[in-house]
């Protein structure tokens, strides 16, 4: 007679996997270096959430208030990372191409101080497009990790954050903040 395995019996469950039920700062540490190619970075994005997250059962989004005013979770966590790039060559080739760009449609005004500020603000929406996407795969990285949970709000079609508007909610796993509160 055939016989048809149970393909789910071969499966253990994630947090076993993972060796959820003991983490300290070390573990999470090598848990993410071999998961991510960007472990530092990723590091310190899985620190700002559960910054975020606080005291809110684990849970940081969609918005973070910072200041008395809100912000979408994942801009604040790229504003959050914009100093580390300060100094990167990258970020001065994106100020002289906007420079220039904005310049060549006669777009920046003869006063400096208004075009330094024309050009930082054009900037700093490249930079933070460009960021959600790094946060987006460092979010997937410690998702695979088994450090994070991610969801979304607006997932009804019937919803008013619908579609392509749906902002993500991240919850960080109890073993991952217990290690992080360890610090």
């Amino acid at each position: 007679m055939f016989h048809q395995p149970d393909l789910f019996d071969a499966i253990e469950p994630s947090h076993s996997e993972h060796g959820q039920d003991s983490l300290d700062l070390p573990a999470v540490i090598e848990r993410i270096a071999g998961i991510s190619p960007r472990p530092r970075y990723t590091f310190m994005v899985l620190n700002l959430i559960a910054q975020a997250a606080g005291s809110n059962s684990g849970s940081a989004g969609p918005y973070v208030t910072n200041g008395g005013q809100r912000t979408l979770l994942r801009d604040w966590l790229c504003d959050s990372l914009v100093p580390m790039a300060q100094r990167d060559p990258r970020r001065r080739a994106i100020v002289a191409e906007v420079r220039s760009s904005l310049a060549s449609r006669n777009m920046l005004p003869a006063d400096p101080t208004e075009a330094d500020r024309i050009v930082e603000r054009e900037v700093r929406t490249r930079v933070r497009r460009s960021g959600r996407t790094n946060v987006s795969r460092a979010v997937s990285d410690l998702v695979r990790a088994g450090l994070l949970r991610r969801h979304y709000q607006g997932y009804r079609v019937d919803h008013h954050n619908r579609g392509a508007q749906r902002e993500a909610v991240y919850t960080i796993t109890e073993a991952a903040a217990l290690a992080l509160r360890a610090i």
